[in-house]
């Protein structure tokens, strides 16, 4: 009897913790979204004692996202801490994916829930997945069930339905059943977005679970707003920085700020949307490791001498410590297409415009200094062979770009089409330049070649942008000066994304076409000049 009850027994818990948590902006820039407190408690050390409670102590907890912060879980709990090293690019899949080697009579639980009363046992006899009812509409995966509450099938979104919420159990079949497709999915092409529960909704028939019925008790919060709602302790008190700040700043409690959602994970910051009083705002927060990249007073000063020129965005404040910024929120606001001839004229119109401006400032932007800033940031070595030749190479552009007669105004720097917002301004589609962090005195024809590497553009591609900025015709000592520029642009921005990549952070497709500029177009100039 004993033997047998044995076979039941629960043996291990896996945590998943990796992600972001982007919808509980700005919580989680500051804190990983299972260390959010309900009620005191962070929900993941709620889920380890309910877990301890009975008789799992082997516990698993896969970590990504602000991974040093569950450190402190091992002395508390003597738990382990798995780092998935793909959470910026994949989804939970990945997490089970490298936990693989512990599944075998497993709980997995989401870190970021909270539930009321133990479901957890010691012992377990089937394969199960915790389940809530929604009246209504819902985006959560629908479930339908047999007589005996076996899952038969799983819909994504549907109308009063079980939707699968919460902590799964896998019992040893299922776990070597899942394990048989984790690697398979894992591996294949287009499945980066993809839920464990991807495996489950499509191998229903070979991997058998049922549904643990658990409505009223388990509690997943989507947003700050959810939050407020079960706890009412986040209305005024939610010990958050960035919430403090925009309080401060409207002199208001913290409940008043509502409406919050984020707008986009950039690739130095961060943004979310809030309104006060009806009224809707940009908060823009810095990036992992932006305190080295940018020097926010400089920044601070640009938008000081931009304002007169009713260019950039609406700015109601911004932090020169600590490069906070709060703007206003244009609705039906666009980027520039890169591939829509029109806009790129409009863009370079309006780039044109601003160089002819004459602002100065009193710090410049020096790409070679800048390509070994970022260099000098590195842990180890560059990731591509022949670093060091590129890096010889682009550097031997400077004696070029030194000797030729330039005029120096205030450039963008950071001119990508990401950057130039059209909106809509009392009946009229504007231009609007934002992101001045890195602007600085310089050549302003570098503001071209910025345009040209982050839009990933070929040789035709850069000669059209040159010739919409230049619409009297280019000189061709000009045009080759630009080339050169799109070369020092990509080593620079290249070894930029080395940085970032060291720590953790991937760029993909950019990251590798930014080396390329660096040596096409040395290639180019050489061949050109």
């Amino acid at each position: 009897m004993k033997a047998e009850l044995n076979k039941h027994r629960v043996k291990n818990a896996i945590i998943l913790a990796a992600g972001f948590g982007s919808r509980c902006v700005p919580l989680t820039y500051e804190t990983p979204k299972g260390l959010l407190e309900v009620y005191g408690q962070p929900m993941i050390e709620r889920q380890i004692e309910q877990l301890t409670e009975k008789g799992i102590t082997d516990i698993i907890i896969v970590v990504g996202y602000k991974k040093e912060a569950f450190d402190y879980l091992i002395d508390k709990y003597n738990v382990k801490l798995i780092y998935n090293p793909k959470y910026m690019t994949k989804n939970n899949l990945a997490s089970l994916y490298y936990a693989a080697e512990y599944l075998n009579s497993s709980y997995i639980l989401p870190s970021d829930i909270w539930i009321e009363n133990n479901i957890f046992n010691t012992f377990e006899v089937q394969s199960w997945y915790s389940s809530i009812y929604i009246d209504g509409a819902t985006n959560e995966w629908c479930v339908t069930t047999s007589a005996s509450d076996k899952i038969k099938a799983i819909s994504i979104g549907g109308k009063d339905a079980w939707v699968l919420m919460g902590p799964a159990y896998f019992s040893p079949s299922f776990s070597t059943g899942f394990k048989q497709y984790l690697t398979e999915y894992y591996n294949r092409p287009g499945t980066d977005d993809y839920y464990w529960e991807h495996i489950l909704k499509e191998q229903t028939q070979t991997l058998p679970m049922h549904i643990n019925h658990q409505s009223g008790n388990v509690h997943e919060f989507e947003s700050l707003e959810e939050l407020r709602v079960f706890d009412p302790s986040y209305n005024n008190a939610s010990n958050n920085k960035i919430m403090q700040s925009i309080a401060k700043v409207y002199n208001i409690p913290e409940e008043k700020i509502r409406n919050i959602y984020p707008i986009k994970k950039g690739m130095t910051n961060d943004s979310f949307h809030f309104a006060v009083d009806n009224e809707s705002y940009v908060c823009r927060i810095p990036g992992a490791g932006t305190d080295l990249l940018i020097n926010r007073r400089n920044e601070y000063n640009v938008y000081q001498a931009i304002a007169p020129l009713n260019i950039c965005d609406d700015v109601v404040y911004l932090n020169p410590e600590n490069g906070y910024k709060i703007t206003m929120f244009y609705k039906d606001a666009r980027v520039c297409d890169p591939t829509n001839a029109n806009d790129v004229k409009r863009c370079m119109e309006k780039l044109r415009e601003f160089h002819g401006s004459g602002i100065k400032t009193a710090h410049t932007f020096d790409p070679f200094e800048r390509i070994l800033f970022y260099e000098s940031l590195w842990s180890s070595p560059s990731c591509y062979k022949d670093y060091d030749s590129t890096k010889e190479n682009v550097m031997r552009l400077k004696e070029y770009i030194d000797s030729i007669p330039k005029e120096y105004t205030l450039a963008h720097i950071d001119s990508v089409p990401d950057n130039f917002l059209f909106i809509n301004k009392d009946g009229k589609e504007e231009i609007r330049l934002i992101d001045w962090e890195y602007s600085g005195m310089h050549d302003p024809h570098i503001d071209i070649a910025m345009f040209a590497v982050y839009a990933m553009y070929d040789e035709k591609n850069v000669n059209f942008l040159i010739d919409s900025y230049f619409v009297e015709g280019c000189p061709n000592d000009v045009r080759l000066k630009i080339y050169a520029y799109v070369a020092i642009c990509g080593l620079l921005w290249s070894n930029w994304c080395e940085y970032k990549r060291q720590m953790g952070i991937e760029y993909g497709e950019y990251a590798m076409k930014q080396y390329r500029y660096a040596k096409d177009y040395y290639q180019i100039f050489n061949n050109k000049g």
